[in-house]
Formats: structure tokens, C-alpha cells, sequence
């Protein structure tokens, strides 16, 4: 009896999170879940909060907290389009981090975020310059709201053809944080990998 084959990341992402079998169940899985992840992160204010969520639902282990782990490399400069999401002028300086959202070994997304400093507090700034402590539940005070800008699928699992390989990056948004004052604070580009997929044991 032959084994099925299976779907792997390409390229790059550990096979242990990512092998599933390429048949019709496991295609309408992967299309499900990216659906309700997709349907979460537009409905709740806080990105981490929902990954929280997700991650417990699929059977992490209980008080197992998303950080935020820096990723090194050089600062991107805002250019004009993040200026506009921002409604800020050329001279306004903007803090730049960018981070890996991680459950455990997980590493759900990657994170680009322009924020100003100024709109929030000394500690604040510190903590976001000196922990892993996600954007969101440094500034949990300021009672932002989220209002999402572009929210992307960047492929289709159930897609007739040829062999399907679930990308490394499978989703993108695009979202602006504003505070209690509706005063954009912060500019987000979150990418969405393929190990916020978890695979049913039944699969």
C-alpha cells in the first residue's frame, strides 16, 4: 500500500510543522482554516490576541504566551505610502520594528511596524525597544482599535491542477492601530506562514 502524498512548505519552513497529505480533506483543511484565521484577525482589534486564540485552539499548551522575537536586519525606512496610512508629514520621526509572532516553535508571522513614538508613553517606548513583548499588549492602555487596510490571500489549496505546495507565506494584511482619539499610532504589514496551520491528527 502506497503512502499519499504529501504537501510541504516551499521554501524553506520546517517540514515537522508543515507536512500535510495532498488529498481533497486535507486541501478543504488548509482552506478552512486560513478562512476562520482570515475571519479572526478582521474581527479583533489585537493580531496577537487572536494568534492567542488560534494557537490554544488547536491544542497548545495553556499559558504558552505569543512573543514577539525581534528579527535582525536594517530599519526600512517609511516611505510615502506609510506616511499617508499614517496621516503623518515627511519630518514626524517613526520607530521601526520588526518582529516574528511565535507560539512555542511556531513562528506564525512576520511583522513590519512603523509606529510614532510620540504618541506613546516613555514605557512603552522602552518596552517595545527592549522585550519580546508583542505591539499590541505594550500599548493595551491606549484602547487602540484596528482598521484593517488590505487582507490577501497569497494562495488557493483548492486550486485543480498540479501538486499543491502551501507556500512559506500565506496571508497578508495591512492594518493601521489608532488610539481612544481615532489617531493612527501605528502602520502594520503582517505576513502569515504556513505553521499557523496546524494539521488534524486525523489527516
Amino acid at each position: 500500500m502506497t503512502s499519499s502524498p504529501v504537501l510541504r512548505a516551499q521554501p524553506g519552513a520546517p517540514s515537522a510543522l508543515a507536512t500535510w497529505p495532498d488529498t481533497p480533506a486535507a486541501r478543504r483543511e488548509v482552506a478552512e482554516q486560513l478562512r476562520r484565521l482570515n475571519a479572526g484577525l478582521l474581527a479583533n482589534p489585537s493580531a496577537t490576541a487572536t494568534l492567542q486564540d488560534w494557537c490554544e485552539a488547536h491544542g497548545t499548551p495553556p499559558g504558552l504566551s505569543i512573543q514577539a522575537l525581534s528579527t535582525p536586519g536594517p530599519v526600512k525606512p517609511a516611505g510615502a505610502a506609510e506616511r499617508a496610512a499614517l496621516s503623518v508629514g515627511p519630518d514626524e520621526p517613526l520607530a521601526y520594528r520588526r518582529v516574528r509572532l511565535a507560539c512555542g516553535d511556531r513562528v506564525l508571522s512576520h511583522a513590519d511596524n512603523w509606529y510614532r513614538p510620540a504618541l506613546l508613553t516613555p514605557a512603552m517606548n522602552h518596552a517595545l525597544a527592549t522585550t519580546e513583548t508583542p505591539f499590541g499588549v505594550v500599548v493595551a492602555e491606549l484602547n487602540y482599535r484596528r482598521t484593517t487596510l488590505s487582507a490577501e490571500l497569497l494562495f488557493e489549496p483548492t486550486a485543480d491542477g498540479a501538486a499543491l505546495s502551501i507556500p512559506a507565506e500565506v496571508m497578508r494584511h495591512r492594518a493601521v492601530l489608532a488610539n481612544r482619539d481615532g489617531v493612527a499610532i501605528s502602520l502594520v504589514v503582517e505576513t502569515y506562514t504556513d505553521q499557523a496551520l496546524f494539521r488534524p491528527a486525523d489527516l
